[in-house]
């Protein structure tokens, strides 16, 4: 009797050894949603405390590892933080002579620039550039556009071409809509920036006809700031 009591007993213990393994698992997993999380944050400096807090909590070479991953990670992060700073200076220096030379030429009416979310951006408004109805850039627009382009190819960023429309349709002409003319527009321009010196890969270009009015078209005034051609400096990232 005593025998068989004494192999039930063993017969009834539960062998606890996978608890260590599924603890170091759930231990890694724990250390990479951390990781993760603090990868994501802007903050360089508290990700650098993580993972030192990290490194002296779990010890063992598998975890030493994954610190020294995402110390690289960091440094990644921190490299293009860099790049883009120094991208948003120049674009801003950029943007600063470019309202010094509109101010000098006194082009404040027929010529705008704003910063916005993918870049900067010029507004030209047609009359400086092209005769009524017409895509060819007329002679006095190119001495603006050349001295523009000067102070633009201090940067390597490319550059989007827009035209832009009125609401009033056409008629006659070479030009059958709005969407013809604005498109034929901004390519012009943009051949203008190939022919001098940008890389044909840096540009690009667009015709939204009337699509796009920075006013409504009720007034002559109105219509004719929506007569416009857009070029904008991109943001690379």
């Amino acid at each position: 009797m005593k025998k068989r009591r004494s192999h039930n007993h063993n017969d009834e213990h539960i062998d606890e050894s996978w608890l260590i393994p599924y603890s170091d698992l759930l231990t890694l997993l724990l250390a990479l949603f951390i990781v993760l999380f603090a990868s994501g944050s802007i903050n360089n400096d508290k990700l650098q405390q993580i993972m030192i807090s990290m490194n002296t909590a779990l010890k063992g070479q598998g975890n030493s590892l994954i610190i020294k991953e995402n110390a690289g990670i960091t440094k990644e992060v921190e490299k293009k933080d860099a790049s883009k700073l120094a991208e948003t200076e120049k674009l801003q220096s950029l943007k600063e002579q470019i309202e010094q030379y509109i101010e000098t030429k006194g082009l404040e009416k027929v010529i705008t620039i704003k910063d916005e979310p993918k870049g900067i951006k010029l507004s030209l408004k047609d009359v400086i550039l092209f005769e009524s109805g017409r895509a060819d850039l007329k002679g006095d627009s190119l001495i603006i556009l050349n001295d523009l382009l000067d102070l633009i190819k201090q940067v390597q960023n490319p550059i989007s071409i827009e035209g832009h429309t009125d609401n009033v349709p056409i008629t006659g002409g070479r030009y059958k809509s709005n969407w013809e003319l604005s498109a034929a527009r901004a390519l012009s321009v943009l051949y203008f920036f190939e022919t001098n010196g940008i890389a044909s890969k840096k540009l690009q270009f667009a015709g939204f006809g009337e699509q796009k009015p920075v006013f409504p078209n009720d007034t002559l005034p109105h219509r004719q700031a929506n007569r416009r051609v857009d070029i904008t400096i991109l943001k690379t990232e």
